[in-house]
């Protein structure tokens, strides 16, 4: 391979992982991955990410970019593989145009949420999906996703210590699917904010639950407090689930 921007593909179970960023005392998917890099390429590498994901949150299709100055012989994926967690693995490995940054070049991203809607727990599910022994209006949970389509304002549905400036964001898809006890709620947006989509699921199971009417949902996508929302779902059900680049 020739000397230029690389582009990892990522997947990895984020259980037991302290989120992606690289933290002090700490361990973290981006850590474990540079230093395998650093034991391979015998020089120290930073990633660029596309998506920070946080503590137990997983990745299907996570995207990470570095520059590298000298050629990488072909491989690394596998050697990587070798070397660095069990939980963390690279899926594909490419050169690209120099410049090439999986952050500031992504499109949009998509985050996927499990639900497992039954009244016993499942142990294939355990740290996969979030078991939910209540009742659930499906047809409700479908309005609250339509809902979500367009340009609106998120206040509502990330922390109230944020260093946040900006609160709109542009979604590009949301629907909920289910398949027997399992449901699936995925999201497409230009970006998302901390928390963002683990809040939105945590209010639409409220309504799905009767808890709260899905008008009350809608006004919440306009500008309301973060005290109007609901509990932020945990991270065990959420996963990135893909990066745009189109």
């Amino acid at each position: 391979m020739s000397p230029g921007s690389v582009r990892l593909d990522i997947e990895y179970d984020g259980s037991g992982f302290s989120g992606w960023a690289a933290q002090p005392g700490q361990r973290t998917v981006q850590g474990e991955l540079e230093a395998a890099l650093e034991a391979v390429l015998r020089e120290p590498v930073r990633l660029t990410v596309a998506g920070r994901t946080d503590a137990g949150v997983h990745a299907l299709g996570q995207v990470a970019s570095f520059e590298l100055g000298a050629a990488i012989a072909p491989g690394l994926g596998r050697r990587l593989n070798g070397i660095g967690p069990d939980e963390v693995t690279v899926t594909a490995v490419s050169v690209i145009e120099e410049g090439f940054d999986a952050r500031r070049d992504a499109g949009s991203r998509t985050y996927l949420y499990r639900v497992l809607a039954r009244s016993a727990p499942s142990p294939f599910e355990l740290g996969r999906a979030l078991w939910w022994p209540h009742r659930v209006d499906r047809d409700a949970l479908g309005e609250c996703a339509a809902a979500l389509r367009g340009l609106l304002d998120f206040t509502a549905f990330t922390p109230t210590q944020t260093d946040h400036v900006r609160f709109q964001r542009d979604i590009l898809h949301a629907e909920w699917n289910g398949e027997g006890d399992l449901l699936s709620f995925r999201v497409s947006a230009d970006a998302f904010m901390h928390n963002m989509v683990r809040v939105l699921v945590g209010t639409m199971l409220e309504v799905a639950a009767g808890r709260r009417a899905v008008d009350d949902f809608r006004r919440l996508l306009d500008g309301a407090r973060r005290s109007e929302a609901g509990d932020t779902a945990p991270a065990h059900g959420l996963y990135l689930e893909s990066v745009s680049y189109t």
